[in-house]
């Protein structure tokens, strides 16, 4: 070959590498960098995370985070109560927390047109609620007598909100059975049932207790969530402030296919969704083939949509708890849930 064509040589091969280097320059440029960032997210204790340890145990908030170019971390942080965690946001030590329906619509009003404000980032489940008696004569909730009392976990908790609403369809009187309600742990409400031997004699419950009481022949089911609300209500709901979303603004939609494809394993293998569960909540009462048992009753009661948020707004405002009704639920959400098969 001649020094000629060596040189006409050389030449082809720089413009064909800054022919390949310009193409290597655009594609660079048309895909975002991956993003670093860690999450972190509280958690508490019941059936109602399993959705959270789901995506804890095999890193689906991570998964779909790469999907959307994040390099993202999660890591989760166990509270014992629903103030603690929900304290925890507000003083930004975690970024994503769990409400109950009513207490989120609480933190959205009180943040409004703030930074501060609460938006749904995700649902998480609609377990059912079951209002449970060990008196045979109570057939609804007109049937207990002044003296009889009613246990759930705590007197905010979303068994109240459904008390109260059947109380105003019932009785034209939202608070007339508030007097008799008590708060006690799920083992001392069940235990009092089970034993009637003293004044509780009602449980509003949700799974696995549900499922646990009515092992006893003398305890029934008097009322359930889906009669209150007209179908499903949420239980738990992701919550992050509107600064957070403003500044993550993919994140929602992130969380929203995790938790989906978390719902979707529950759905199509709950023996491995009990497995995951038992892990992060060992329990002496239930064996793995129970709990199997009670995720195959519930297995479609997971997922991010969020549920009877209207119907749980219009009360709040009717009895004074919200000054400042949303028109829609698509007001209390982040814009990745508003196509959502919501309410």
């Amino acid at each position: 070959m001649s020094r000629a064509q060596r040189r006409d040589e050389a030449s082809q091969m720089r413009r064909f590498l800054r022919i390949v280097a310009a193409a290597l320059a655009l594609c660079a440029g048309s895909a975002p960098a991956l993003a670093q960032g860690q999450l972190k997210i509280g958690v508490g204790f019941g059936l109602a995370f399993l959705p959270i340890y789901i995506c804890e145990d095999l890193k689906l908030i991570e998964k779909h985070g790469k999907d959307a170019h994040l390099e993202l971390k999660a890591e989760f942080q166990r509270f014992t109560s629903a103030a603690d965690v929900q304290g925890a946001i507000a003083a930004g030590a975690v970024d994503i927390a769990p409400f109950g329906p009513a207490p989120l619509l609480a933190a959205w009003q009180q943040g409004k047109d703030k930074p501060r404000q609460i938006l749904v980032v995700s649902g998480m489940t609609s377990l059912p609620l079951v209002l449970l008696s060990n008196q045979p004569g109570v057939k609804t909730i007109a049937d207990f007598k002044p003296a009889d009392e009613i246990a759930m976990p705590t007197l905010s908790s979303p068994q109240m909100y459904l008390l109260e609403l059947q109380s105003e369809k019932s009785f034209g009187q939202y608070d007339k059975l508030r007097g008799q309600v008590v708060a006690l742990p799920h083992a001392q409400a069940i235990s009092d049932l089970v034993e009637r031997s003293g004044p509780v004699k009602a449980y509003f419950s949700s799974p696995p207790f549900t499922q646990i009481a009515l092992r006893d022949p003398n305890v029934h089911a008097v009322l359930n969530s889906s009669e209150v609300m007209g179908g499903k209500s949420s239980f738990l709901i992701l919550g992050a402030t509107r600064a957070y979303i403003d500044a993550h603004p993919q994140l929602p939609e992130v969380i929203e296919k995790a938790i989906d494809e978390a719902a979707r394993i529950v759905h199509d293998d709950p023996r491995r969704a009990a497995q995951i569960y038992l892990t992060h909540e060992p329990s002496s009462v239930i064996n793995g083939a129970a709990m199997e048992a009670v995720i195959r009753e519930i297995k479609d009661e997971f997922g991010s949509p969020v549920f009877g948020m209207q119907t749980t707004a219009d009360f709040m405002g009717r009895h004074g708890e919200l000054k400042t009704v949303p028109k829609s639920w698509k007001e209390v959400v982040a814009p990745a849930l508003l196509n959502s098969p919501s309410s």
